[in-house]
């Protein structure tokens, strides 16, 4: 039986389609690009945490942040639209896609902002928001990455249990492909400065990167 807190089997999974999603030129905040090429010495982040609106305007206000965009990922239909992801029935997630440069601004600073702009304990909801493109991950894209994120989840895991809260249920994955959202997702926040926003922390400290190094 289907559930919308259950990620459906691949063969369940919506067809999609091949037609790629339009996506603006700039960032609406800072004029960056939105799509590769990138300038060199930048990196790439992918972070799930709830509605994706809030969630992009958390690492667009970083410093050393070049650009932010919204998609989806870590499911299985190519090139959904949000309609569908919202079904359940793509298995994807909202996610954020953080163009960063390291100079600037560490992983382990995303990292941060990641686990204390939401409540990474709730599994497949976020708040209010009940489904599974609102769980909880961090979609790393190399194994510096994938270590960063694990000692982080350890150190904030702690933090959580002294604090009263239950296991944390983020999900560390490699990154798959990263659709791009619709035009009107982009920057969201941004374009309505009164728009909702889902997104409530726990209000403890995560332990990890607060240098670059």
């Amino acid at each position: 039986m289907f559930t919308k807190t259950r990620v459906p089997a691949k063969d369940d999974a919506l067809p999609g389609r091949q037609e790629k999603m339009p996506v603006p030129e700039a960032h609406f905040v800072n004029g960056a690009r939105l799509q590769p090429p990138f300038p060199d010495g930048l990196e790439r982040a992918v972070f799930g945490l709830g509605c994706f609106w809030g969630a992009e305007k958390k690492f667009w206000q970083l410093s050393g942040v070049y650009t932010t965009a919204v998609g989806y990922s870590a499911g299985y239909t190519p090139n959904p639209t949000y309609r569908e992801v919202c079904t359940g029935m793509t298995g994807h997630n909202e996610v954020v896609l953080v163009v960063f440069d390291p100079r600037k601004v560490s992983y382990d600073t995303l990292l941060k902002t990641f686990w204390e702009s939401h409540d990474p304990t709730q599994g497949m909801r976020q708040g209010n928001d009940v489904g599974t493109q609102y769980r909880s991950g961090i979609y790393y894209v190399n194994d510096a990455q994938r270590e960063a994120a694990e000692r982080s989840r350890e150190a904030y895991q702690a933090q959580l249990r002294n604090a009263g809260y239950e296991r944390i249920t983020t999900e560390i994955m490699p990154a798959g492909e990263f659709y791009y959202a619709e035009d009107y997702h982009q920057q969201y926040l941004a374009k309505n400065p009164g728009g909702y926003c889902g997104l409530g922390g726990t209000g403890v400290s995560c332990p990890v990167g607060v240098e670059v190094h």
